[in-house]
């Protein structure tokens, strides 16, 4: 069985702790190199996960011609352009998302990709957990009847200037990093575009000029042709996360929707709210998964079966349309479209 020989461009948390080891477990995903601009730190994580080769640039890790596909875990700001040359070097791509700062980005690297041929997917794992994959499937078999509303939340405390997160130029604050996810989510499960969108962001002020203007707390309503998503984020907050989906015979809600732990079996609730104290509820169970090998099985197949990515960059397209729209919602008081271009 071929196997997608992979490249990881930096040495990010996300990668070293939770995607790399997942991927290392992937039926169809080989991890053969890792790359840092410090050699040595190249060289130190190469050694702990087991990776048979360390590059001190990204650019000669990208030179590689044994390397099939790369998987980027840099900062938001430098998404795009990583991708992009990447693309150039006929390296197949899968970048953490955000895929990049805004619309216009997106756009470029689109046509990085149609000017390449190589295939490109953002790394939103959730799409491919068995849970998300029910919960859509509930919906559309009408389990809840008709879907009205969804409501999320996540949030997480970090009030560390240093922290990327928190620096407004790399791309940080708290719509970026994680409420990109239930715009996600929820476009998953209406099977929609929003048409309009309301928001109102709570921006970091006192944390230096290099995080002045990062939002800490933003909260919107997503307004769809068939109901409502209304999510509140925050990188200044108790950690939470929570997704309720709300239909006019029932509910579905997650017991970790997002960062569903590997290892553990997952949960979903349905309930047809008969009973105020719980007692119709049905609980789903989904055996233990890691979504991160998911993903990394999912990409390497679209790309050795020329099928696409379980993300592709239209959907992409959309999910940043979405966030721009927030942004301005934020910015002007007013209802705002998501634009495309």
């Amino acid at each position: 069985m071929r196997k997608l020989h992979w490249g990881v461009l930096g040495v990010a948390k996300i990668a070293t702790v939770k995607v790399i080891p997942a991927m290392q477990r992937g039926e169809f995903t080989e991890i053969t190199a890792i790359a840092s601009r410090q050699a040595d730190r190249a060289e130190a994580a190469a050694l702990e996960l087991g990776i048979p080769k360390a590059y001190g640039s990204y650019e000669d890790m990208l030179a590689d011609p044994e390397i099939d596909a790369v998987y980027i875990p840099l900062p938001n700001h430098m998404h795009v352009s990583w991708s992009t040359r990447a693309a150039e070097a006929g390296k197949h791509v899968l970048c953490e998302k955000p895929i990049g700062m805004n619309v216009r980005e997106t756009l470029e690297l689109i046509a990085a990709r149609d000017r390449t041929g190589v295939t490109i997917g953002e790394a939103f794992m959730v799409q491919v957990h068995p849970q998300w994959e029910r919960a859509v499937a509930l919906v559309r078999e009408g389990r809840i009847g008709t879907l009205r509303s969804i409501v999320g939340t996540f949030g997480y405390f970090n009030a560390k200037p240093e922290n990327i997160r928190n620096i407004r130029e790399f791309g940080g604050g708290a719509l970026m990093d994680i409420g990109c996810y239930p715009i996600k989510t929820s476009r998953m499960i209406f099977g929609e575009e929003p048409r309009r969108v309301s928001a109102t962001m709570d921006r970091h002020s006192a944390m230096g000029t290099d995080t002045k203007g990062t939002d800490i707390l933003t909260s919107a309503i997503l307004e769809y042709p068939s109901g409502q998503c209304v999510f509140t984020c925050s990188t200044q907050i108790v950690p939470n996360q929570s997704v309720q989906i709300f239909g006019t015979a029932g509910r579905i809600d997650f017991e970790i929707p997002f960062n569903a732990v590997p290892g553990r079996v997952s949960k979903i609730r349905i309930d047809d709210g008969s009973d105020i104290t719980g007692a119709a509820i049905q609980v789903e169970e989904f055996a233990p998964c890691d979504q991160y090998t998911l993903q990394g099985d999912r990409f390497s197949r679209a790309v050795l079966e020329h099928t696409p990515p379980p993300v592709p960059l239209e959907d992409s397209l959309r999910n940043m349309a979405a966030i721009d729209a927030i942004v301005r919602a934020a910015e002007t008081g007013r209802w705002e479209e998501p634009r495309y271009e």
